[in-house]
């Protein structure tokens, strides 16, 4: 069993990311930290709570920050997400679920302290909280069994960006914690735009799994109508690229994907603000803030067409 700590802001992509794991038999989600970025902190710790209490998970919800820790704040992505950040469905107005006393970077810390060696953090979002923990406690380095980012682009298959040129929307929001949370010493592989974008979900097949998965499908295919007509206004595309799934479907799938290690550095102000940059050789130069760094591991490639089967098969088997 693949235990995890689900670091989100749902988010359309981002409750879909979570249902996957859910549904998956092989993972057990201990915890969803929230942080912000696809809505408010409010809007994205309600949709954890939402997402708990309708699904029946038993994860501990906690709250994280709502200030990246060089202080710019950006807008909630609701044209993405819309206002709610769940495509504008109907929310009930109270919902019934406790959340963890603890502030989420404090959560983090006291589980990974608890369950030595166990626990996977999949971070789906800004990595503010995550950088907070690293910074307060930088013994969970070794307490921490992976960590898996959904974030970044490297320029493989022609993705570079998302919200810049060169940056990708949840590096960018935090662009200071991406820089310590891949710096610090713990495993890390970043799965980014150069395989998120290589997978796409057409309307076509989120019907099928409308029709095919009684527990999620309806649920899944309302959300996604606003995230596939953004997608379609925007790119002009028939469905949607699947972004925060493929960091679950890296811990449940790692061989359908193709990864590399090195150094990996983040632009932090400026134009190339949120650029991640991949240095892949063994050379040291003359200056060179890489080279003390731990290598990490980056997706590079990924086998679509397996991808959607597996979401399928997981989905639709519950």
């Amino acid at each position: 069993m693949k235990k995890i700590i689900f670091d989100t802001d749902p988010g359309i992509d981002d409750a879909m990311a979570l249902l996957l794991a859910h549904a998956c038999q092989d993972i057990e989600v201990v915890g969803i930290t929230t942080t912000f970025g696809n809505a408010s902190i409010e809007n994205t710790t309600r949709n954890a709570l939402y997402l708990k209490q309708k699904f029946g998970m038993h994860a501990e919800v906690a709250k994280g920050v709502n200030t990246p820790l060089d202080q710019v704040k950006t807008e909630p992505a609701t044209l993405v997400h819309g206002d709610n950040g769940l495509g504008n469905i109907e929310l009930p107005d109270q919902i019934n679920t406790p959340l963890s006393p603890l502030i989420a970077h404090d959560y983090i810390v006291e589980t990974l302290k608890k369950q030595p060696g166990e626990i996977t953090l999949v971070a789906v979002g800004r990595l503010t909280n995550l950088a907070l923990a690293i910074e307060k406690a930088p013994e969970i380095g070794k307490l921490v069994k992976e960590v898996i980012i959904m974030g970044g682009a490297f320029g493989h298959n022609g993705h570079t960006g998302n919200l810049t040129p060169f940056a990708e929307a949840n590096v960018y929001g935090d662009p200071l914690a991406a820089d310590i949370v891949i710096n610090a010493d713990w495993p890390v592989t970043i799965v980014g735009l150069d395989v998120t974008q290589q997978t796409q979900m057409s309307n076509a097949y989120l019907e099928k799994v409308r029709t095919h998965s009684e527990k999620y499908g309806q649920f899944i295919y309302d959300i996604t109508r606003f995230y596939a007509k953004f997608y379609n206004d925007d790119l002009g595309l028939d469905g949607f690229y699947v972004h925060d799934s493929s960091a679950i479907m890296y811990l449940v799938s790692p061989e359908i994907f193709t990864t590399k290690q090195g150094h990996i550095r983040v632009i932090t102000e400026g134009p190339a603000k949120g650029h991640t940059l991949f240095k892949g050789s063994n050379r040291v130069f003359p200056i060179d803030e890489w080279a003390t760094a731990p290598k990490q591991t980056i997706a590079i490639n990924v086998e679509p067409q397996t991808f959607n089967q597996r979401y399928f098969d997981i989905i639709c088997g519950n």
